[in-house]
């Protein structure tokens, strides 16, 4: 089963912000042990920095995110992904993005807070409480 993650999940466990970080947190050790592949979009990694860094020393922070990346891979797109998620219809630029990058890997679900979000995308949103129920019945 293919997993993409959206920012907020990785935020979430970055900043432990509860109640939000105990699902956010089980889902990245799940993917950790390979019972599911996990992937996420490039623009992700620069936005969970921004977002992160007046909160998480410079170095700690790079150090999640190495560790991140040695068990979730980064979606591959490329221009004509961009243009796709330009004319997907969601009210979020970003959101689009976080769609069209979840297609480009083949994912089976897009793992987000944020459901309403992605309720026109063609990849299922899904909360994290829910994939991990997901991944547990299929394990």
């Amino acid at each position: 089963m293919k997993i993409f993650i959206d920012t907020d999940i990785l935020i979430d466990v970055a900043l432990d912000r509860t109640p939000f970080s105990n699902d956010a947190s089980l889902l990245l050790d799940k993917l950790e042990m390979k019972q599911a592949d996990g992937f996420i979009a490039w623009h992700s990694l620069s936005n969970l920095y921004y977002i992160c860094s007046s909160s998480i020393h410079d170095k700690k922070l790079k150090e999640y995110i190495k560790e991140l990346l040695s068990f979730v891979s980064v979606s591959e797109t490329t221009t004509k992904d961009a243009i796709y998620a330009l004319g997907l219809n969601v009210g979020d630029f970003e959101d689009a993005m976080q769609i069209s990058a979840a297609i480009s890997c083949k994912a089976d679900f897009v793992v987000t807070r944020n459901i309403r979000d992605f309720k026109h995308s063609p990849v299922p949103p899904c909360l994290p409480g829910e994939i991990i129920r997901i991944i547990d019945k299929d394990s």
